[in-house]
């Protein structure tokens, strides 16, 4: 589900815990920030010199608030025209993006200080700094950022470098030593199954070596301002249509097809396959399972869903079986309630069939909330809240079981 890291490269899964000592070192030793210098909309944070950025809908990236403010409101106005698109909904929209940036501006993946800042002081203190803003704000500003504090003084964000045992351990890229198994074979951690099952066993390496050449001789700039272009479409979609803005740009087509050399996979390799656990235990980082083989297949298994019957593209895509997800001896849809729950299905193992991972989430507090939440990044194939809602029922199952 990760859909960042700060660009940190996870070689070999373990480098992860290497990486987390020393972030949080890091943060221990970075100078702090003060409650007001975070609720004032123009600051921006510093960390090693750069500006710690923050993102809505994952891709669109600002430096501090007060830049978030101006495409807020241009995102108020866009389909200003459209009948489907009235006063309610601007104002809907409009306060929903703007609780999106603070709570991803205080939730950095790359720096703890800002979480640190809001969640050791009190809400009267909280009240007062925000009382004390001078600069423009957008209506339902102070209330968003006592929201976003009330949540996460009660949440544990579940991601491979929280700075959280527990947290970590909860994360689907957490490298297995043992291995799970799941429907018949071995994976190095449950993000390695959750990427390769959405390619159809038969699927080669060469088929999305053959997939990456149709996509780059085409221009999407069209096909991508017919989903933006509609409130219908974009609205409930938006991670989705900003995801394939990015990963259909002619730069990143190549970096797919460069990234599958550079990997040394064979022609021949079948794509669901070679993502299993062989000879060698993590021949895959999670990282590479999610920015690589996790970003591939949801962009074609996107494409798909979003282009047109009579797009020939659609055809192409479907003879590569990139039309559904093919497991256990059936077809269900990439974007389908079907699909998602099986991600319940496979914790069920390594939390309720696995010791070690059952006492883990266990371990935690009823009261404290089991999160996800990545610089705002969403998902197609199994929504933040649909993720976060499993997460915690199977904590809630797991608890049952030891009792």
């Amino acid at each position: 589900m990760e859909r960042f890291l700060g660009r940190c490269s996870l070689a070999a899964g373990w480098v992860i815990l290497v990486v987390v000592c020393f972030v949080t070192g890091a943060f221990a030793q970075a100078e702090p920030i003060s409650l007001q210098a975070l609720v004032t909309p123009s600051t921006v944070i510093l960390k090693d010199g750069h500006a710690v950025t923050f993102a809505v809908h994952g891709f669109i990236e600002f430096k501090s608030l007060a830049e978030l403010f101006p495409y807020i409101e241009s995102q108020t106005q866009r389909w200003k025209t459209s009948a489907d698109f009235d006063g309610v909904a601007r104002r809907n929209l409009g306060r929903d993006l703007l609780r999106r940036g603070i709570e991803s501006r205080v939730v950095s993946m790359a720096d703890e200080r800002p979480l640190e800042t809001l969640i050791t002081h009190t809400r009267e203190e909280l009240q007062r700094a925000l009382a004390q803003v001078k600069e423009p704000t957008p209506a339902g500003y102070a209330e968003d950022f006592l929201a976003v504090q009330e949540k996460w003084k009660h949440s544990l964000n579940c991601w491979s470098a929280a700075s959280s045992i527990q947290a970590r351990v909860l994360s689907n890229w957490y490298p297995i030593e043992e291995g799970i198994q799941l429907y018949g074979a071995t994976y190095d951690s449950t993000e390695h199954f959750w990427q390769a099952v959405k390619y159809q066993p038969d699927v080669t390496v060469d088929d999305l070596n053959a997939l990456l050449k149709v996509m780059q001789k085409r221009d999407w700039t069209v096909w991508i301002e017919r989903l933006e272009d509609d409130p219908k479409i974009y609205l409930p979609n938006a991670y989705a249509v900003e995801f394939l803005r990015h990963n259909l740009a002619p730069e990143r087509l190549r970096w797919f097809s460069e990234e599958l050399v550079r990997l040394g996979v064979r022609a021949s390799d079948r794509a669901r396959t070679v993502q299993q656990r062989g000879a060698v235990a993590f021949r895959f980082s999670a990282y590479e399972e999610k920015v690589l083989w996790g970003d591939l297949a949801d962009m074609f298994h996107m494409v798909y869903v979003f282009s047109p019957v009579e797009d020939p593209v659609r055809k192409t895509l479907e003879t590569r079986h990139f039309d559904g997800i093919y497991v256990g001896g059936r077809e269900i849809g990439f974007i389908s309630e079907e699909f998602r729950s099986l991600m319940l299905e496979i914790w069920k193992v390594k939390y309720l069939e696995m010791p070690r991972f059952g006492e883990v989430i266990r371990s935690i507090p009823i009261e404290i909330r089991l999160s996800h939440f990545l610089n705002d990044g969403d998902s197609p194939d199994i929504p933040i809240s649909v993720y976060v809602e499993y997460l915690n029922q199977i904590r809630e199952m797991a608890r049952a079981k030891e009792g």
